[in-house]
C-alpha cells in the first residue's frame, strides 16, 4: 500500500514538474525579467535616494521581499491553473475514481507548485546577486520559511482551482487579493515607518509574517518575531490542507 501511494505521489509530482518545465520560457523567464526591473527601478533608481532602511541599504532590504513575492505568485498560479485545467479537460475524474488517497493527490499537486516556487526563488536570488551582495543570516529559517510559504500558497491555489468554474476565476484571487496583500506586506518598506495604528492593521495581513520571516533569514532583522511567523505559517498550512482535503473528499466543484 505504501509503495503504491509513493508511486502515485511521484507520478503526479513528476507530471506537474514536467508541465511547467516544458514551457519554461513562459514559467521561469518572466519572473526573472520582472524582478530585474524591480531591482533596477526600486533598488538602483529609487533606493539610492531613500538610503538605508533597517540598518541596510534599500536594495538589500527589499531583496528578501521580492524573492518571497515571486515564490507566492508562482506557487499559487502553478497549482490553480494546473488543477483547473485537469477539471476543464475532464481528466481529474481518473484520479478521483482510482485507489489513490486524497492526501496523495493534494501532495502531488502542491509538490509541483513548491518545486516551481523553489526554482523561481533560486533564479530571483541569482538575479539579485547581480545588484547586491546577498548575505544569509540563518539558512534554516530561510529554507523553512520558503517551504512553508510555497506550500501554503500552492494549497491555496489548489482550493482556488477546485472552486473555479472558468479560466477567469483562476485569475481573480491573484489580481484582487494576492497582489494588494503582497504590496502591503512589507516588501518595500519597514512596518516601523507606519503610524502605530497602521502597524497593527498590517499585522492582520498574513504575508507580512512570511516576508519578515524570510527577511530575518537573510538579514537577521524583522518587524515580526520570527518564531511567531513560523508558528502562524504552520497553522495556516494545517488549516488550508484540511480545507482542501474536505473539498476533494466531497468532490466540490468536480462532481455534478
Amino acid at each position: 500500500m505504501a509503495n503504491r501511494n509513493l508511486i502515485a505521489l511521484s507520478t503526479i509530482w513528476i507530471k506537474e514538474c514536467t508541465r511547467f518545465l516544458r514551457i519554461w520560457v513562459q514559467t521561469l523567464v518572466p519572473p526573472a525579467i520582472t524582478m530585474t526591473l524591480y531591482f533596477v527601478i526600486f533598488g538602483n533608481l529609487i533606493g539610492s535616494r531613500i538610503g538605508q532602511m533597517g540598518g541596510f541599504s534599500y536594495m538589500e532590504f527589499i531583496v528578501p521581499g521580492l524573492i518571497m513575492m515571486s515564490v507566492i505568485t508562482n506557487s499559487y498560479a502553478n497549482v490553480s491553473s494546473s488543477f483547473f485545467s485537469a477539471k476543464f479537460q475532464r481528466n481529474i475524474e481518473e484520479l478521483l475514481v482510482s485507489p489513490v488517497p486524497t492526501w496523495v493527490i493534494i501532495f502531488g499537486y502542491v509538490g509541483g507548485g513548491v518545486a516551481r516556487a523553489i526554482l523561481i526563488g533560486i533564479i530571483v536570488t541569482l538575479v539579485s546577486m547581480l545588484f547586491v551582495d546577498v548575505q544569509i543570516h540563518n539558512f534554516a529559517v530561510l529554507v523553512f520559511t520558503l517551504l512553508l510559504t510555497a506550500t501554503l500558497f500552492a494549497t491555496a491555489g489548489l482550493i482556488n482551482g477546485i472552486f473555479a468554474k472558468t479560466f477567469d476565476d483562476v485569475s481573480i484571487v491573484p489580481t484582487f487579493v494576492l497582489t494588494p496583500l503582497t504590496y502591503l506586506g512589507g516588501v518595500f518598506y519597514s512596518l516601523t515607518l507606519l503610524p502605530e495604528f497602521w502597524q497593527w492593521v498590517s499585522k492582520v495581513n498574513p504575508i507580512v509574517y512570511m516576508v519578515n520571516g524570510f527577511r530575518y533569514g537573510f538579514l537577521g532583522v524583522s518587524d515580526i518575531n520570527y518564531l511567531t511567523a513560523m508558528g502562524l505559517l504552520v497553522v495556516f498550512n494545517a488549516v488550508l490542507f484540511s480545507v482542501a482535503y474536505v473539498l476533494l473528499q466531497r468532490g466540490t466543484g468536480i462532481r455534478s
